[in-house]
């Protein structure tokens, strides 16, 4: 297991990676070139200079999240053969320099959901909360307000300015789109790379729909076992692959988190490991990555991965707000101390696992 922790860049992070680096057992950096739009091309050059300035820190950088997919290939428009081959173009680049898996989605829209990003909980920390009656009733703009009045400038993945300027256009593309349709549109964009991902030997991971569920009527690929089913069936290579994160599949309390980890245990490429506590209307919470904070087996998910011998990537996901850590100083859910704790509960659980099966 290779453990990482996610990170914005420089200029565009507040934490540095010298303290990334202090986190016991801490080898990987998942990054991106998070200035480039969904379409544009990453090139060697832009593609060596931050991966050099990661490495001089004495961290790796072999993968990436996310190469953002242009809308325009989920809507399967005409226009998409011209963006499928800059993506590929993209991936041949970051292959040529040590990149060996991709994390993406192929969420419509949105890339994850919140309706408060700063929510209290009982110990004095805050942390991202899903409001379910409160999407049901509200108008998709007054969500990308609010998101980025509580952003404070700083970027947030899949709620890039550029693309949602267009909100209501692309609602309007998005009308009576099915889960079919989107899954033929992720089908013809699976087929298309697969060959250059089994040629340059990088794999891709694709994110989970967060929430597991559908908001304002939009369609969904990955939320259960019987939807992944589809989706890896789509394209049986082990380079159409997965990224388990646990805090998406687990705001679904249907979803046996450790059974399906034991399924689809050759195609996940990428753990993201978090916490939720799902209410009975539906709400939930991000908490502490301890099993008992929360409703999702923590503990369980980390035996589970020790069992099967998983060498794939892991990180700590989204964090609680602690410490000081508050609007006016900290990227929603991407905090230092508590994805530290985190790394360090999961570590322990990693290597308890590894004892108790002596």
């Amino acid at each position: 297991m290779k453990l990482s922790f996610r990170w914005y860049g420089r200029g565009n992070d507040p934490i540095s990676l010298d303290y990334i680096k202090q986190i016991p057992g801490m080898e990987e950096i998942v990054w991106a070139l998070h200035e480039k739009q969904a379409g544009e091309l990453w090139t060697e050059a832009e593609i060596k200079d931050e991966i050099s300035y990661i490495e001089s820190k004495g961290l790796k950088a072999t993968i990436v999240e996310s190469v953002n997919v242009h809308e325009d290939i989920k809507l399967g428009l005409p226009t998409r053969d011209k963006y499928i081959e800059i993506y590929c173009e993209c991936l041949r680049n970051l292959a040529k320099n040590g990149v060996k898996v991709v994390c993406y989605n192929f969420m419509p829209i949105f890339d994850w959901t919140r309706t408060d990003m700063f929510h209290p909980l009982a110990d004095g920390s805050t942390a991202l909360f899903f409001d379910r009656a409160q999407i049901q009733g509200s108008d998709p703009q007054e969500l990308v307000d609010n998101v980025a009045k509580e952003s404070h400038g700083l970027t947030l993945p899949g709620w890039e300015p550029e693309r949602l300027a267009r909100i209501k256009d692309l609602f309007k593309a998005y009308e009576g789109f099915t889960d079919d349709k989107l899954r033929d549109n992720f089908k013809y964009f699976m087929d298309a790379i697969i060959p250059t991902c089994e040629e340059y030997d990088i794999k891709m991971a694709i994110h989970p729909d967060d929430p597991p569920f559908s908001i304002f009527g939009l369609p969904r690929l990955v939320n259960n076992k019987t939807n992944i089913d589809k989706l890896l069936k789509a394209n049986p290579s082990k380079y159409n692959g997965l990224t388990f994160c646990t805090g998406s599949l687990g705001s679904d309390p249907k979803n046996d988190l450790v059974q399906m980890i034991d399924n689809y245990q050759e195609r996940i490429h990428f753990m993201h490991v978090r916490n939720v506590r799902v209410d009975s209307n539906g709400d939930f919470s991000e908490v502490s990555h301890r099993s008992q904070d929360g409703t999702v087996d923590i503990t369980g998910i980390m035996a589970k991965l020790q069992s099967i011998g998983f060498d794939g990537y892991l990180r700590p996901d989204h964090g609680r707000h602690v410490f000081g850590e508050n609007a006016t100083n900290t990227r929603p859910g991407y905090g230092l101390y508590d994805r530290a704790m985190g790394a360090m509960y999961l570590m322990g659980s990693w290597d308890m696992a590894a004892r108790l099966q002596k």
